[in-house]
């Protein structure tokens, strides 16, 4: 699973962007990343993201006018990824094996993609200022839909009863930890390992117990 780039098509009316302009959009984004996901919104500046970057504030500047319009531009591109593992929970496919596809998801996207999660956190951790809108409309709208799915398995006796909605979020609190926590995680168990080395395993029972009827 793949986190998408800003977009490469053009706005109409404006002038298209040039292969080094792209590039160093991408570089600024990518190091914003590092900052955002390390120091939060608040403690993030646009010094240390155009020092990582590689570039002078002026040079930054003149592709985001600000540190909101950077920190915007990754939230946009993170925020439709971060629904596609629900979306794919299949309610034409066999439960158990649906809930545990859909918590393996998840937790592939905390460990290849850290920085994202921790973003994503930071932000939840202020009140979602800046995504407030998609929480209460595409997310809550996604996970009602789902919510009824695991429901309508419930009635038909294919997986356990248990709240639908503390089940899913359960699945978050659960995989998203190894991205979010990953330092407590390396400090325990040692700075070399994977944090997420041995919870598909864990996870996969704890749920398949879990879910047995």
């Amino acid at each position: 699973m793949s986190v998408p780039h800003e977009s490469n098509a053009e706005i109409p009316g404006k002038p298209r962007r040039t292969r080094i302009q792209k590039r160093n959009r991408q570089i600024i984004l990518d190091a914003a990343l590092d900052v955002f996901s390390t120091h939060g919104f608040r403690g993030a500046t646009l010094d240390q993201i155009a020092a990582k970057a590689g570039l002078s504030k002026p040079n930054l500047l003149y592709y985001f006018d600000s540190k909101e319009a950077i920190h915007r531009a990754l939230l946009t591109r993170l925020l439709d990824t971060w629904l596609d593992p629900l979306r794919a929970l299949d309610p034409n496919g066999t439960p158990e094996a649906e809930i545990i596809a859909y918590m393996r998801r998840k937790l592939d996207l905390s460990r290849d993609y850290p920085r994202e999660s921790r973003l994503f956190a930071n932000e939840i951790l202020q009140g979602a200022p800046r995504i407030e809108d998609f929480i209460r409309h595409d997310l809550r709208a996604l996970v009602e839909e789902k919510a009824q799915v695991l429901t309508g398995w419930m009635d038909r006796g294919c997986i356990a009863r248990v709240d639908p909605h503390h089940l899913i979020f359960s699945i978050w609190a659960l995989t998203q930890h190894y991205a979010d926590f990953a330092a407590q995680i390396g400090m325990i168990r040692g700075d070399a390992q994977d944090p997420t080395e041995g919870a598909d395993l864990f996870l996969t029972q704890l749920y398949a117990k879990l879910l047995t009827p």
